[in-house]
């Protein structure tokens, strides 16, 4: 067993939380306590009752996640927004959130760790943040269509919308929502981007600007970071560690 104080610590030193500026409603952090003691480790991408459910019902007694359950707060805790309070509290489960400093971590975030996927390695990054970059850029000498192939093996549906180059040579990342990267693209000098999703009018402006975009699902492109995160916490605690999937397809 391993003490909250000290877990919560060694996670809020590895990403830097601290130096990021997020949305309010991300509230990175410790976001619910419990008694004061881990014995295990969860990891899931969403707060929500199903994810805390399976968490409590597998002895976790401390979850991480990707976006936490603070954006539309305030709220009363009543229906919903109740339920999930008081299974974590009922369950004796810590959560601890971790937002953009999980996905600009150039070591265990998800883009660097999307670029590592295709055995690629981001030397740069994009989309500047207080803390750092989030996005991330790696040289690549993958063909387009050798690039698609990879993705497709790795992830369940992939939306391909390719009018760039045909042997680029750099690969944007940007997981889950990639509506701030592709306006940022031209000016990085990258005509391609592996994002997880995408609003219906960047479709227009691919064709415009001619440009290769990959949708692999903003849920499949953010299990990542907070498995990484949550690996080292495991080995340097000592605890067992357990992934809580969710099935999410969007």
């Amino acid at each position: 067993m391993a003490q909250l104080t000290d877990l919560v610590a060694y996670c809020d030193r590895r990403t830097r939380r601290a130096a990021f500026k997020d949305a309010p409603g991300a509230f990175n952090g410790l976001q619910v306590a419990n008694r004061g003691v881990v014995t295990k480790i969860g990891v899931a991408v969403d707060a929500g009752l199903v994810p805390f459910q399976r968490a409590v019902a597998a002895e976790v007694d401390f979850l991480i996640v990707h976006h936490g359950m603070y954006w539309d707060m305030p709220r009363p805790l009543t229906g919903p927004a109740y339920e999930r309070v008081a299974t974590l509290i009922a369950g004796n489960c810590a959560l601890y959130s971790n937002h953009l400093p999980l996905d600009a971590h150039p070591a265990i975030g998800n883009n660097a760790l999307l670029a590592r996927q295709l055995g690629l390695r981001a030397t740069r990054g994009f989309l500047p943040n207080e803390g750092g970059d989030i996005g991330r850029i790696a040289p690549s000498r993958l063909g387009r269509g050798v690039l698609r192939a990879k993705l497709e093996k790795l992830y369940p549906r992939v939306i391909a919308i390719e009018y760039g180059s045909a042997a680029p040579r750099a690969v944007a990342f940007c997981s889950g929502s990639g509506n701030s990267a592709v306006p940022a693209l031209r000016a990085a000098g990258v005509d391609t981007l592996v994002t997880g999703e995408l609003r219906e009018e960047w479709f227009n402006r691919a064709q415009e600007e001619k440009l290769n975009l990959y949708l692999c699902g903003h849920y499949a492109t953010e299990v990542h970071g907070v498995r990484a995160l949550a690996a080292e916490l495991a080995k340097k605690f000592r605890l067992p560690c357990e992934f809580i999937a969710t099935d999410n397809p969007l």
